[in-house]
């Protein structure tokens, strides 16, 4: 409580009185000045703060920008490493045809073969092992069974299509036949 019989949530008439007259003469004596001063600062902040928000929505579009290219463009190291491929299977195919020999366009075939197994080695993916495996089903695709007293049941027997594996990332899994138990008699 102050002495007035007020407290200090409602101050007393001549409080306030003594306030505004103080800053009455602030504001007269260099008040002016000091608003000014403020209007100013706050002037060139929200100009700075309009510039990072420019900023920041040039840098949203840039970095869109270039995702955008990357998905865009992102397999172009791999045609640049299938075309040799491409162009050795011409070539086999050309040769085959001047000579008429069957062993010349074979022996091209298989150069091109390997060529396309490096070019899956060099973008990490690699054949999926399968023939003498047992059956994996996150491998394997099971075309059809054949009993075999030779084999546990579900090994893999045969790979029709080999199956490939990037990472740890199945890209293709191996198609093949597996053993069943042999029927009894």
């Amino acid at each position: 409580m102050s002495d007035g019989g007020t407290n200090d949530m409602n101050p007393a008439p001549d409080e306030l009185d003594r306030a505004a007259a103080a800053f009455a003469d602030a504001a007269g004596a260099g008040g002016f000045t000091q608003m000014a001063e403020l209007q100013a600062k706050i002037d060139d902040l929200q100009g700075r703060l309009m510039r990072s928000y420019a900023d920041l929505e040039n840098y949203r579009r840039r970095v869109q920008r270039d995702q955008d290219d990357a998905r865009k463009y992102e397999s172009l190291r791999l045609v640049r490493d299938l075309l040799p491929g491409l162009d050795g299977l011409n070539r086999a195919v050309s040769s085959g045809e001047q000579t008429g020999d069957k062993q010349v366009l074979l022996d091209g075939i298989r150069m091109v073969v390997q060529q396309f197994r490096d070019i899956l080695k060099l973008h990490s993916a690699e054949p999926i092992e399968a023939v003498g495996r047992p059956f994996d089903p996150n491998l394997h695709e099971a075309l059809t069974q054949i009993p075999s007293a030779d084999h546990e049941p579900m090994t893999v027997l045969q790979e029709v299509e080999v199956g490939y594996r990037m990472h740890d990332r199945v890209v293709r899994p191996a198609r093949v036949i597996v053993s069943c138990a042999p029927p009894q008699a």
